[in-house]
């Protein structure tokens, strides 16, 4: 038996994979958003930083939990129009 995933499982789970990589970003090095935009709201204070993790990091439950209720969806067994 083969696995059919529809293109929203791909969706979601490359979301919460790319919003994974940004909580760990954010972690790793705080001032990445001034050093891409030069944009600096809290001038190097960290706060919209861990705005900015607290929120990936509830997108990452909300596209991770989406991508499992697809991942187990029961697969509806496609007959042939006729």
């Amino acid at each position: 038996m083969t696995l059919q995933l529809r293109t929203r499982f791909w969706i979601e789970a490359t979301l919460a994979t790319a919003s994974t990589a940004l909580v760990v970003l954010t972690l790793a090095w705080k001032d990445w958003i001034e050093a891409l935009t030069g944009f600096d709201p809290d001038h190097h204070g960290g706060a919209l930083e861990w705005a900015i993790v607290a929120v990936l990091l509830l997108l990452v439950v909300v596209i991770a939990r989406a991508a499992h209720v697809e991942w187990r969806r029961p697969r509806a067994a496609t007959v042939p129009a006729r």
